[in-house]
């Protein structure tokens, strides 16, 4: 399907549901204009779009080809490259800076070879280094960022559509870290597969083995054609390297421009696996005449491949106490804050159900699921299926949470069905649905969620993307629809994105997510050049990034909700160094009073102005770094002044002490408030499985201070042994306020092996 056939195909779908749900019809006009100018452009796109921009900019079209190649006895994984399975193995190698030098030689080599049996696919990697000495690690956990240290990782395009994939990597100490690409998205380390990887470091450098079961992967019929990309970090340079060429601007995801890995010939071993658990816990809290409570539990989730590519994962009595808590915040907005979803259940291919802008508004948004008002709801069970059907990704997820008191339980539902076609490009569809249940549900106690979204790629540098929804709420009246139109050029050097969407006064996605309710227009555009010249490097910089951004969002009948203006430039310095100073903006037209503190009321009208922001990072990489910002200007109908600072203490990869520090000294014509939020993260790892971590909190708002206390001592796919503290405090002089703590096992089986 061409770039013309997907962009009619869209028109149709976007006229299909504006018009069954009543869209205002300049919003209809707007949307056939800009699809029929997109419609246009696609068919000359090819010729125009495609063109990389004049300079010496290498181009990036040729992708590398690679084989793996079938053994009879499987590598022993430990590190040393000394098994005969190697010997007849591809060497990959010839490795591509897209950091410092964009197309310039890896400056040290890096072999990879790949093979496979019935049971796995196995890759080993040697990361050549002329001084071992300075490889740096500045972490040890399993899933910690693999970013600013050096690092081997490789991701696998398993259907060749070359927008989904499985990242693998690990540093010279031996961590896993994996994680799911959807789109070229942002890759998701909340994914716990699993497989091994042990290292080694020598006089020439190190090396890493990696064993990946098949059961862990996803794929289509034999023969298969993979994309596959490397990377290789090696820090005290700052240089990143590929197998396959990426430009600067891109990551690791971008898998429209990996290499191919051919030869496989893999078949399909079943899959099932279950993975009971038992919790025990106490739980006392420090209200008058409360008592110490106990607790025991057990559940399971199991694990079911009804065929290579498609996978059904269940769970009962669905348990998350190894989860770490929520990070505190302090709201002086009059919009939602979000807290992200931590729970390794709805993290799992949560990108396949993402559909929405961002933070600011999403369509399906799994801590509706389970949680309520910050406490939790439990959960009976559930099952998701996922994989893909013929070509098109499938998503079917049910989940069932039980009744608290006379609130009554509910069924979620959410349905996603999506295809990629060739360009960067892709549609689908979403229906989400929640429903009361039990004796205390009402017959109107429901809502609905039916959404479209679609993406067009042309060329390597311009992209469109959009979404539409609408909802149904009994007894809920008025515009109960969203849309949001994104498109960008971004060439590795010049980047503009322009955006428009609408969210209507009655769009209510009661399992979803929206920061702002009541109804907008938004309008947004970035602007961006990235600057390598010779004469900035020659003055000890790597890169500046002037950029600016505007966001508007005026109430849907007019006038303006907010706003905010954002000019800056980002001097990243060749040592690690980073400084910028921006001129910010922020504007509010309040229609209705509104408390932003305790006894401080913000009248009616439009308030804010400019500010100044100061951001310096020192160069991560050392043992001691740290990370300021203050913002100093006007805030709504007065002034603020706050400081952020950030200390990062490192050794040696095993510890690591993280500390924030936030005030805010506000002075507005209605009174003056102060608020600090503190957090301190102390974490020692063990091994890279084995790590106990801590979670201090401090929150004057809430007037109070907390304790995250958990070790845990993994075994695989994120099994094992967790303990867990949690203590809160009261800073009133009145003392503890809430105990509990928490040991929980979880065992894999896999039943099938």
């Amino acid at each position: 399907m061409g770039p013309r056939s997907l962009t009619l195909l869209f028109t149709l779908l976007l006229l299909r549901i504006f018009f069954h749900a009543e869209f205002p019809i300049d919003a209809v006009w707007a949307v056939i204009c800009t699809t029929l100018l997109l419609f246009l452009v696609a068919g000359m796109a090819p010729s125009v779009l495609a063109q990389e921009p004049d300079g010496e900019r290498p181009t990036f079209g040729e992708r590398p080809i690679g084989t793996a190649g079938r053994v009879a006895d499987a590598p022993v994984i430990d590190g040393v490259l000394d098994d005969r399975a190697w010997e007849g193995a591809e060497v990959l190698s010839g490795f591509t800076q897209s950091e410092p030098f964009q197309g310039q030689p890896a400056s040290l080599n890096t072999d990879v070879r790949i093979v496979y049996d019935d049971e796995a696919l196995y890759v080993s990697a040697v990361m050549h280094d002329s001084d071992p000495s300075r490889i740096v690690t500045t972490d040890t956990r399993r899933d910690s960022s693999l970013n600013d240290m050096d690092s081997f990782q490789i991701i696998l395009d398993t259907y060749h559509d070359q927008q989904n994939g499985s990242v693998f990597g690990t540093n010279a100490a031996g961590v896993q870290y994996d994680a799911q690409v959807r789109n070229q998205g942002r890759a998701e380390d909340s994914w716990d597969g699993s497989w091994d990887v042990m290292t080694s470091v020598t006089e020439t450098g190190w090396s890493a083995e990696f064993r990946i079961p098949l059961r862990t992967l996803r794929y289509g019929p034999a023969p298969q054609t993979w994309g596959v990309n490397f990377q290789r970090n090696i820090q005290r340079t700052r240089e990143r390297t590929y197998w396959a060429p990426i430009p600067q601007v891109f990551d690791l995801e971008r898998l429209s421009s990996a290499g191919e890995l051919r030869n496989l010939a893999l078949q399909a071993p079943r899959n099932f696996k279950v993975l009971p658990y038992v919790v025990s816990s106490a739980n006392r809290s420090f209200g008058q005449g409360a008592t110490t409570g106990y607790n025991g539990d057990i559940g399971f989730d199991a694990k079911f491949g009804i065929t290579p590519s498609l996978n059904l994962d269940a769970t009962y009595n669905t348990d998350f106490a190894q989860v770490e808590v929520d990070n505190e915040q302090i709201n002086l907005t009059r919009f939602n804050l979000r807290f992200p979803e931590k729970r390794p259940f709805f993290l799992e291919n949560s990108g396949l159900f993402r559909v929405g802008k961002g933070n600011e508004l999403d369509l399906f948004f799994s801590r509706r699921i389970g949680i309520s008002d910050g406490g939790l709801v439990p959960i009976i069970g559930g099952g998701r299926l996922s994989g893909k059907v013929s070509g098109v990704n499938v998503g079917v997820l049910n989940m069932q949470t039980d009744a608290v008191g006379s609130t009554p339980g509910n069924n979620y539902s959410v349905l996603r069905a999506s295809r990629e076609v060739r360009g960067r490009s892709g549609f689908g569809f979403m229906f989400v649905n929640r429903a009361g249940t039990g004796s205390f549900a009402q017959s109107d106690d429901w809502n609905r969620t039916w959404a479209g979204d679609a993406r067009l790629g042309l060329g390597e540098a311009f992209t469109t993307s959009g979404f539409i929804a609408r909802t149904e709420t009994p007894g809920r009246a008025g515009r109960a629809y969203a849309y949001n139109i994104d498109t960008g050029w971004d060439d590795g050097q010049h980047s503009a994105r322009v955006e428009y969407g609408v969210t209507g006064e009655a769009f209510n996605p009661e399992v979803g997510f929206v920061q702002k309710t009541g109804g907008y227009r938004r309008y947004a555009i970035r602007l961006q050049e990235t600057m390598r010249q010779d004469a900035i490097r020659a003055l000890g910089f790597r890169e500046f990034l002037p950029h600016v951004n505007y966001t508007r969002y005026e109430n849907i009948d007019g006038g303006l909700l907010t706003a905010d203006l954002h000019v800056d430039n980002h001097w990243d310095w060749e040592n690690g160094n980073f400084f910028s100073v921006a001129l910010n903006g922020s504007w509010e037209g309040v229609s209705e009073p509104f408390e932003v503190y305790p006894g401080i009321i913000v009248p009616v009208g439009d308030h804010g102005g400019l500010s100044a922001g100061i951001r310096l990072n020192s160069d991560v990489r050392k043992p001691v770094s740290g990370r300021v910002q203050w913002d100093i200007g006007r805030f709504l109908n007065g002034d603020e002044s706050s400081p952020r600072l950030t200390v990062l203490l490192r050794d040696s990869g095993r510890l690591s002490v993280d500390t924030t520090w936030t005030h805010r000294s506000i002075t507005l014509p209605q009174g003056a408030f102060r608020t600090n939020l503190g957090n301190m993260r102390v974490t020692y790892n063990f091994t890279p499985s084995v790590f106990v971590q801590s979670l201090l909190q401090y929150n004057d708002r809430s007037e109070r201070w907390s304790t995250n206390l958990r070790f845990h001592w993994l075994e695989t796919a994120g099994t094992g042994l967790f303990v867990v503290y949690n203590d809160t405090e009261s800073l009133n002089g009145l003392g503890p306020v809430n105990r509990v703590f928490v040991v929980k096992y979880v065992r894999q089986f896999d039943l099938l092996n």
